[in-house]
């Protein structure tokens, strides 16, 4: 069963999306060759993200790299990125049976009325299996890692359900869509009771200041393709010492502005190609859904948040942050986490926060320098357990992705740093059969809230299509 689902994850998201979506096609209606172009659509949409993202990380881990060394910015957490993270998620006995596990607790909540998301994600299931793997190594047991891993699936999708609403208002053409990605749904009630307090807050919470606000302001200042080649600009002359080696190096710290602003300007197009291949598969689904299962209204399709990473707010917020969590990283008492190869998990943060700050970029701006601060000190109190599975996948696999350099331990920006990951493993690691009960009644609270609201809101809808059809 391992080499099964290491053999299938091991093809990468690219590939299994469009194998799944048209599969999905065919069995909800659709004719072979729409069904192959909606899933072939997303496949090149992940291949472009994958390119653009590559594009970021190849041009901005050199030249962050080569500050770190000139201002002796080595700390002891080695930042791995999310594709290790990811290998030594699914390359542990927890995350060979991960996907079979959340399926079949996903198809369970769908029947007892707990959930409405349909959660077709499974590239993204690494983010189950990783807090099920550090849980599994910090406890010596699988059955408290698979416990984990359920725990944070399941909240995860109700999670989904309350922002549903919210994500499918605030972002275009993604009716019927939510987002069960654990990493971005964390920051949901961080970002909801700041976004409040930020509101009774003088002048800011009258202070509208979205992306076309910025473009209307400042003008090609206020244009992400502007702030990208800034950005860049300004970290490429970080990296020299003397003003004759600034004017050396004019051609690369060119070129690395203009890459910062080519990776802001072309995640936006590359995004509306998920969007294509998607519509018509969710169109096609809500319909057969409601046509043939009754009290079935409502359902939504579970999505990577890499759909809708490209709004201009996600991308200001995500370029200013890189340099100011860096920042942070080096003057934090207590932090030993320094953020470079998976800066590209920035953008991920905000996909569910956007909806609550109504694109505010200032407001949007202040949580996620809030709930990144609190993340960097949670990769390094995790990142002790995350480096001895890290340590045991490289000694069965091989694999120098996760490698871990001696004398450093492991971590990653992407879901070690998400306050749900944490919460949980804190519960079951330091807290024990405590831990384990606060979850349990807080995961079967959450769940009883979910069934309610989900029964009133299908009563709503059925009222009022009776009185329509009236």
């Amino acid at each position: 069963m391992e080499q099964v689902f290491s053999y299938i994850i091991g093809l990468g998201a690219a590939v299994m999306m469009p194998v799944i979506f048209t599969v999905l096609g065919l069995c909800i209606g659709i004719r072979f060759g729409d069904a192959l172009k909606s899933g072939l659509k997303v496949g090149v949409g992940f291949i472009g993200l994958s390119i653009v993202t590559a594009l970021l990380t190849s041009a901005l881990g050199p030249a962050l790299e080569t500050v770190v060394n000139i201002y002796d910015l080595q700390l002891k957490v080695f930042d791995m990125g999310w594709p290790a993270a990811a290998a030594v998620a699914y390359n542990t006995a927890v995350g060979a049976f991960i996907i079979p596990v959340c399926l079949a607790v996903n198809i369970l909540m769908l029947i007892t009325r707990t959930t409405r998301t349909v959660n077709i994600d499974l590239w993204n299931y690494w983010h189950f299996a990783f807090i099920g793997a550090v849980i599994y190594f910090a406890s010596d047991s699988l059955a408290w890692g698979f416990f984990g891993a359920i725990i944070c699936y399941i909240i995860t999708l109700i999670l989904a359900d309350i922002t549903a609403k919210k994500f499918q208002t605030f972002y275009k053409d993604m009716e019927g869509i939510s987002v069960p990605q654990p990493f971005c749904a964390g920051f949901v009630p961080f970002a909801w009771a700041i976004n409040k307090a930020l509101d009774k807050v003088p002048g800011i919470g009258a202070l509208e200041i979205d992306a076309e606000g910025m473009k209307k302001k400042f003008g090609l200042m206020g244009e992400p393709l502007f702030l990208g080649v800034i950005v860049g600009i300004g970290i490429g002359c970080l990296t020299c010492v003397s003003w004759h080696e600034l004017i050396d190096k004019i051609p690369y710290i060119l070129g690395l502005g203009i890459k910062m602003g080519a990776v802001m300007e072309l995640i936006p197009r590359v995004t509306v190609l998920f969007i294509e291949g998607l519509k018509p598969i969710s169109d096609a689904t809500r319909s057969m859904i409601a046509r043939r299962f009754k009290g079935a209204e409502g359902l939504n399709i579970g999505m990577s948040p890499a759909l809708v990473i490209g709004h201009p707010a996600t991308l200001v917020v995500s370029l200013l942050l890189i340099p100011v969590t860096l920042f942070l990283a080096v003057i934090l008492p207590g932090n030993q986490f320094l953020p470079l190869a998976s800066l590209a998990g920035m953008f991920y943060v905000f996909p569910l926060i956007l909806p609550y700050t109504k694109g505010n970029v200032l407001k949007t701006f202040i949580i996620g320098l809030i709930v990144l601060t609190g993340g960097l000190y949670m990769v390094t109190a995790i990142a002790p357990w995350f480096s001895l599975a890290a340590h045991d996948v490289y000694a069965a696999t091989g694999d120098s992705a996760v490698a871990i350099p001696q004398g450093f331990e492991g971590g990653s920006l992407d879901f070690a740093a998400s306050p749900l990951s944490w919460l949980i493993f804190q519960c079951v690691h330091n807290l024990k059969w405590i831990g384990c009960a606060i979850l349990v009644g807080g995961t079967m609270a959450l769940m009883w809230w979910n069934r309610v609201q989900i029964i009133r809101n299908q009563k709503v809808m059925v009222s009022s299509q009776l009185q329509t059809t009236e």
